[in-house]
């Protein structure tokens, strides 16, 4: 993924998140500095994942609590979105490190997502990590329009198990509508599900800082 130097990418940040900060329309505000500095659809992307306006930023983060804050309390996981951090992570893929205090692919997969040799070792990370915290009772959700998204719950419980870890792990057609109602914390990165809750995790964020340093380094937007 060629993008611009970082001098480039930071300044153009300031200027989108002083648009965002005055009010003006995100889609046209992004639009105006990608012209500006000429960059690529993949640098846009950065930005878009990544810049938020001040107060919007600040009340995200006020959500966002740490995993080991919440032991034996309930705790959802967003699971593609969850995992599809990881993997880009893990494939060495550019990863943002947002104004909003959650870390965030620029991969573009959604529907093109498909289960690779880095699902396994994705999942076995997530497992590890959630064995040391033990948050719970755990729900795992994946979106069922996406291909195989059966076979990966059932790859997921596999993988828990073997850490001893029990969970409520499932292939829905709309994740978002259960997450939305889940009474407890939610781990994902999705903006409108992070708006909507009161508690979030971003547990690929912690597992990216904690265990994928060596190998992950989120792009910085200040």
């Amino acid at each position: 993924m060629s993008l611009p130097d970082l001098v480039s990418l930071q300044q153009a940040a300031a200027d989108f998140r002083y648009l965002l900060n005055q009010d003006y329309p995100r889609e046209a505000s992004l639009s105006l500095v990608g012209n500006r500095y000429d960059l690529p659809r993949n640098a846009r992307q950065l930005l878009h994942r990544g810049v938020f306006a001040d107060d919007v930023a600040q009340a995200r983060r006020a959500k966002l609590k740490p995993l080991n804050t919440l032991a034996g309390q309930p705790l959802a996981i967003d699971g593609h979105n969850v995992l599809i951090t990881l993997e880009s992570a893990l494939k060495g893929r550019v990863l943002v490190g947002a104004d909003d205090g959650f870390i965030r692919d620029v991969a573009q997969l959604s529907r093109a997502y498909r289960n690779s040799p880095a699902t396994g070792q994705a999942l076995t990370l997530i497992a590890a990590y959630l064995s040391r915290h033990r948050p719970g009772p755990l729900t795992i959700l994946f979106d069922a329009p996406m291909k195989k998204s059966g076979e990966l719950a059932e790859e997921t419980r596999q993988i828990f198990a073997a850490q001893r870890i029990n969970a409520d792990t499932r292939a829905v057609p709309v994740p978002e509508r259960e997450l939305l109602t889940f009474a407890g914390a939610v781990a994902t990165s999705d903006t409108h599900l992070i708006d909507a809750k009161d508690l979030i995790v971003d547990l690929a964020g912690e597992i990216v800082h904690e265990e994928l340093a060596t190998v992950a380094q989120p792009v910085s937007l200040k």
